[in-house]
């Protein structure tokens, strides 16, 4: 296990239970369709401590460009070691949006509308709206960096002044972040807050021979991207300010 192949085997199944869940809810004839918005956001919160215990040990599990990009503008992590996460992250999530494809494969030729076959792959905003719904990924993307920076190291003191680490139960707290941007701040967008998230699984999207598939909504696309960008950067500087 290298910091590159846990970055990928964590985006991955990231994605696979994330995008899992979406497929579960909105195509057809599966056993969850209609679990709602609750169901998604919860498993959205499982995926990212599956993807954080997993890739935790040996990389950081950033599993998101933003977080990588975050902390390398905070100086927590060097920039020569950017563009390999980067790329090992997006490699990841366009490997878990396949898997999710191949899973359900019989529920997406299920599935007459177009749309919801495509909001498996990648996010779209409820009402579009350029201005709002990038500050709604640059504000999501920004409550989630500024936890990070300030989460204090998971141990406890046993008294002597050894210090015992809590292991995989350290990966809970970001996972309840991500759960409260999911309910209060995801209704606008998805919550994408991470590029790789939308970016890779909406190259797979467009790639794959999906039965009746509309285009993968390019115009949009640089939202998810550019708003994360920005909402990781401003909490990367303001941490710096504080700090």
């Amino acid at each position: 296990m290298t910091p590159f192949i846990a970055e990928i085997l964590g985006t991955a199944l990231l994605i696979l239970i994330g995008g899992g869940v979406v497929a579960n809810n909105i195509l057809k004839k599966t056993i969850g369709e209609g679990g709602g918005w609750m169901a998604v956001t919860t498993a959205w919160v499982l995926a990212v401590f599956i993807g954080v215990v997993v890739a935790g040990p040996y990389s950081g599990a950033h599993l998101n460009p933003a977080v990588t990009l975050s902390l390398a503008v905070a100086e927590k992590f060097s920039w020569t070691e950017v563009p390999a996460y980067i790329a090992a992250q997006f490699i990841g999530a366009m490997i878990g949006a396949f898997l999710v494809y191949v899973i359900y494969k019989d529920h997406f030729d299920a599935t007459d509308d177009a749309e919801l076959k495509r909001a498996v792959f990648c996010t779209a905003p409820a009402i579009p709206n350029t201005f709002r719904n990038i500050i709604s990924e640059i504000v999501g993307t920004f409550v989630l960096l500024i936890c990070v920076f300030y989460f204090s190291a998971a141990e406890i003191d046993n008294g002597t002044g050894t210090k015992i680490g809590l292991g995989s139960i350290g990966a809970i707290p970001v996972a309840f972040v991500v759960w409260g941007i999911g309910l209060s701040l995801g209704g606008t967008t998805g919550y994408a807050i991470n590029p790789a998230r939308d970016l890779g699984p909406r190259i797979v999207h467009a790639l794959l021979p999906i039965k009746g598939k509309i285009d993968s909504n390019w115009s949009y696309s640089w939202i998810p991207v550019l708003g994360p960008t920005i909402g990781g950067t401003l909490a990367a500087l303001l941490y710096t300010i504080l700090s």
